[in-house]
């Protein structure tokens, strides 16, 4: 237990039209918006593959879309230099 060395790979259960989306959302977003773009390059800094860095890259923007959801508000896009201060 806790000695695996196994990757990360997609999650199999859920929605599969939901997760391609936010797969397919994170993919677009990557050229878009500076701090998807420095997130997804700190992943591959890292040493994460490129689907590995475009999961995490995912699941970041699925944690913003709760929190839009939880609080109600709309999105504000942030700077790289935000995110590393934010980090």
């Amino acid at each position: 237990s806790g000695t695996s060395i196994h990757g990360e790979h997609a999650p199999r259960g859920g929605n599969r039209q939901l997760k391609r989306a936010m797969f397919l959302s994170a993919f677009a977003c990557m050229n878009a918006d500076p701090a998807s773009r420095a997130y997804y390059d700190k992943q591959r800094a890292r040493g994460k593959t490129h689907t590995q860095a475009l999961l995490r890259l995912a699941r970041q923007r699925v944690s913003v879309l709760f929190a839009m959801l939880r609080d109600g508000t709309f999105y504000q896009s942030r700077t790289p230099n935000d995110v590393e201060l934010a980090a």
